[in-house]
């Protein structure tokens, strides 16, 4: 007797949307038995991971600093996810969104005027949009795979941040740190609410979340990507074109890490360093996918993983844990979410064999054939 999945024919739409919830406490659970067999105080983890947070109001500045790039990253990959266009080089699009912005910055260092920092988002947002037009070329016009072109050009584009830190773009004054020159009061992001560390770019990311929704929901443009997502034939039919909607996905999606990644060059950072990436794009792919590819869960989801950044920087100083925890914690969520929508779309079936059907005997098959012949 073996096991099989056999597909639900209609999922049920309340487990759907309870599946991220049993998801993440699924991983409080099990992230506490971890690591108290490892050593660790793990009810100790949980609390400074995800409750200590929510009960500092200076700590949940930090939280909703840290869930405005998830959210906006999320929320334009969700489009392509959509499609079914997976974009995983969402990490090298920030840093190219970065990298650009900081171009312009250093360009215009001296000047004064209020033009410089919308003219830097507008920077970041084309180098994500070129960025993530070489996939789309690659896979457009040669058929290669976007998933592994968008993944390895991560990794040249953080090459190409080490090489402009250490060379071209490092602060000649800055003692031979790997670093630009600080941004000036231009450059920077003006703060939302005085006194606090709340910039702009935090309601930019609500702002973009109901842009988005908007989109999705009410226009034929955002209808095409749902039924080239869920349909392919029926979209061929209905003359969408399906490498229209790849260079879409990915621009869409190019556009918002790259915003993204000017929006924390010129916040947070306030210089370009070689400590830009930070795993953000790879993060934001988990938060799409909990908040079910909504930009509302998606603004729920950034604020759960960005206790995983904020929490574990406290579980460091307070109990010791490492700084591996935080991604510990991203991927058994990940983990959990996936085996929850299994079980969402499938139902666990045992496969018994069937039982052999007994012989009859053969005197009794002879009789019978006797009674047929003499009747």
């Amino acid at each position: 007797m073996g096991l099989k999945l056999q597909k639900r024919l209609v999922p049920s739409r309340a487990m759907m949307l309870a599946s991220p919830v049993i998801a993440v406490l699924a991983t409080v659970v099990a992230g506490a038995v971890v690591f108290t067999a490892l050593g660790y105080d793990g009810l100790g983890a949980i609390w400074q991971i995800f409750v200590s947070p929510l009960l500092s109001a200076y700590r949940w500045q930090d939280l909703l600093v840290k869930a405005a790039p998830l959210a906006i990253i999320a929320i334009g990959l969700s489009v392509g996810f959509r499609a079914n266009v997976w974009n995983i080089g969402a990490e090298g699009q920030y840093v190219l969104g970065g990298l650009a912005g900081t171009g312009l910055a250093l360009a215009t260092h001296e000047m004064t005027g209020a033009w410089i920092l919308p003219a830097m988002i507008v920077c970041g947002v084309l180098g994500g949009i070129v960025w993530s037009a070489v996939p789309a070329f690659l896979k457009t016009k040669l058929g290669v795979n976007e998933i592994l072109s968008s993944l390895m050009l991560n990794y040249v584009a953080i090459q190409l941040l080490y090489y402009l830190m250490r060379g071209p773009w490092k602060d000649p004054m800055g003692f031979n740190f790997p670093q630009t020159v600080l941004f000036s009061e231009w450059q920077t992001l003006p703060i939302a609410i005085p006194g606090t560390l709340i910039h702009i770019g935090i309601p930019i990311a609500a702002a973009l979340g109901l842009a988005v929704w908007f989109f999705i929901a009410r226009t034929v443009t955002g209808f095409q990507l749902r039924v080239v997502g869920l349909a392919p034939d029926a979209a061929r039919y209905g003359g969408f074109y399906e490498k229209r909607t790849v260079w879409l996905a990915l621009a869409l999606g190019g556009a918002a890490a790259g915003l993204a990644g000017v929006l924390e060059v010129a916040g947070p950072f306030g210089q370009m360093v070689p400590a830009f990436p930070t795993g953000y794009g790879y993060t934001a792919i988990i938060v799409a996918f909990l908040g079910r590819l909504h930009p509302g869960g998606i603004l729920l989801a950034a604020l759960v993983l960005a206790l995983t950044y904020v929490g574990g920087e406290t579980a460091q100083t307070t109990i010791g844990l490492p700084a591996a925890a935080a991604g510990v914690f991203q991927a058994m969520m990940l983990f959990f979410l996936l085996a929850a929508d299994i079980l969402v779309r499938y139902r666990i079936t045992t496969d018994r064999p069937s039982a052999p059907v007994a012989a009859a005997p053969a005197s009794s098959a002879n009789a019978s054939a006797g009674e047929g012949a003499a009747a």
